[in-house]
């Protein structure tokens, strides 16, 4: 019997499979050659007809069979109907390897299905690969980001959760003709402890904007004071860039949560990242350092950034920003 990684497409508010599933789908085929060509596979728990409906896409990346719980009672996100659902699939098919997206839905997800199946989980995770004893070795930072420690499970699944844009989508289609599998789920003794009574979405452009953006600008402590993110933001919208900070800018308000890149923050893959007085601690390096061009400028010559930029200007960013903005740089 072909062993199997299974991955958790989560299904976004608006009923698109999350992006992070894709990102995992292609990592997953690299594990799969290390693991006796296992097979991948996909979970899809949502309203009915999804899973025919994005069909094209499982079989675009690699899938071999969808195995699909679907009704009306998931039609939005409910703890206690999904990991039901989740632990009774994973339970029958014996997945080796159960991958998840450490989304907000993951995150809550995740701990359940792991909880309810006396296995371990690995959260956050930045590396995942297949040891010469075929487990699964899932790395992350720990000791505050400090250290990196790669993490075996005795059990199985064996669990990981990986944020959105650790990992990159394949850039070519791997089309199998996935099968789609539909498992009934008996949720009559399942308690509903928990009621979604209203949804608000936060629509900042900042979220939005570090999303999606091709250039990031990020300030860290040596920007100092709400004048030195100004300057970030002029230059910023000068050269079309998105804004973003280092946790000891947020925590020392001059930028919002939401702008944060790192460990507990965003992950993030632009085409071009411009770290402004950020030293280049791990736990901030460990969110952008996959970008493709890292461009760092710091007064201190030593600062860790130097290491991982493809370009660094030693120097006072107060002095470099302006001559940079003064060129007339444009979109």
């Amino acid at each position: 019997m072909a062993k199997e990684i299974l991955i958790y497409a989560e299904v976004t508010r608006d009923n698109y499979i999350h992006t992070v599933f894709f990102e995992l789908a292609n990592k997953a085929r690299e594990l799969a050659e290390k693991l006796e060509n296992a097979e991948v596979n996909a979970l899809l728990i949502s309203k009915r007809g999804l899973a025919a409906d994005y069909r094209e896409a499982f079989v675009n990346s690699g899938i071999t069979k969808i195995y699909t719980a679907e009704g009306e009672n998931f039609e939005t996100y409910n703890t206690d109907y999904f990991a039901k659902a989740a632990v009774d699939v994973i339970q029958e098919i014996k997945p080796e390897i159960l991958l998840i997206g450490a989304t907000n839905q993951g995150r809550d997800l995740a701990p359940r299905i792991s909880t309810a199946l006396h296995t371990g989980l690995t959260a956050d995770c930045t590396g995942l690969d297949i040891n010469e004893k075929g487990q699964l070795a899932a790395t992350r930072p720990t000791f505050g980001g400090q250290l990196m420690a790669t993490i075996l499970c005795k059990n199985l699944p064996q669990m990981a959760t990986v944020r959105p844009k650790v990992f990159k989508p394949a850039e070519q289609n791997f089309v199998k003709p996935a099968e789609i599998i539909y498992k009934e789920i008996n949720l009559e003794n399942t308690p509903k402890n928990v009621e979604l009574l209203e949804f608000q979405r936060k629509l900042t452009s900042e979220i939005n904007e570090l999303d999606s953006a091709e250039i990031i600008i990020a300030g860290g402590r040596g920007m100092k004071n709400e004048a030195g993110f100004n300057l970030l933001k002029e230059f910023a919208d000068k050269i079309g860039a998105a804004v973003g900070a280092s946790r000891v800018a947020v925590e020392m308000g001059l930028a919002s949560h939401e702008m944060q890149v790192g460990q507990t923050g965003k992950t993030v893959t632009p085409k071009l990242y411009i770290a402004c007085g950020i030293s280049g601690a791990i736990q901030h390096t460990i969110g952008m350092d996959k970008s493709e061009k890292i461009i760092a400028i710091n007064s201190d010559a030593n600062a860790p950034i130097f290491e991982i930029a493809d370009y660094g200007i030693v120097g006072d960013a107060f002095e470099i920003l302006p001559k940079l903005i003064a060129t007339g740089l444009s979109k």
